[in-house]
């Protein structure tokens, strides 16, 4: 049997716990309800379905109320609803005052003005297919927690993008599959060299660009992704 190589490594630990939107000294901390009470009738961009290269995978406007009540509080639900990807934080603005810009993301070419923050907010078992992202990027987590997997940039050839479309940064693996499974259409897999972590509110992760990385949520959960140049 082949085995996939992963090692485990470790996020850079409780070093956002300071922010309001966890510290237990701070009257904001982030939860669903308190996202309900500061922004529950926002009008916002859902992901409906698993992940983005599904073919029933679709996008739908509605209010945060309706998010999380259609998907984060009903557990029956079959469908999967994700506010990915999505600066809140310009329709919000109060929300910024509940974090800061991380350090590392200073280290960039860009100021403050160019770091891009978004909002990824969703139930358990939420998904970022393996892909690449052009940017730095601080994967920072708020609540809940988060499995991610990383290739770096060198094992692209054993990782089976897209060959065409807007999805040539996306892997055709689904990382979730059986080994056996994923050999049986992409044998040069079991050359690839990966890592692996879970991420716990508090931690942050900084992901290289062009770095392949899988996501997935294991509980309900909140991060906030910083790009930078």
């Amino acid at each position: 049997k082949t085995k996939i190589s992963t090692k485990i490594f470790n996020s850079i630990k409780n070093v956002i716990s300071h922010w309001p939107a966890i510290s237990k000294d701070s009257s904001n901390i982030w939860s669903i309800s308190y996202f309900q009470k500061i922004a529950g009738y926002r009008t916002v961009p859902v992901e409906i379905g698993s992940r983005y290269t599904d073919d029933d995978w679709t996008q739908r406007l509605m209010t945060i109320n309706e998010f999380i009540e259609k998907y984060v509080s009903d557990s029956k639900t079959n469908k999967k609803g994700y506010l990915a990807q999505h600066n809140l934080f310009d329709q919000v603005t109060e929300l910024k005052n509940d974090f800061y810009v991380p350090e590392y993301c200073y280290t960039g070419e860009e100021d403050s003005e160019g770091i891009s923050t978004n909002i990824w907010l969703g139930p358990s078992g939420t998904i970022s297919p393996l892909h690449t992202d052009p940017k730095h990027n601080c994967l920072c987590q708020v609540f809940g927690k988060k499995y991610v997997r990383l290739y770096a940039e060198d094992q692209s050839e054993y990782l089976a993008a897209f060959d065409s479309g807007i999805l040539t940064n996306t892997s055709q693996l689904d990382i979730e599959e059986s080994e056996e499974e994923i050999m049986k259409s992409f044998p040069n897999f079991s050359k690839a060299h990966g890592f692996e972590c879970i991420l716990d509110a508090g931690d942050i992760l900084y992901i290289p660009p062009k770095c392949w990385h899988f996501v997935k949520s294991l509980s309900v959960s909140c991060s906030l992704s910083f790009w930078f140049q």
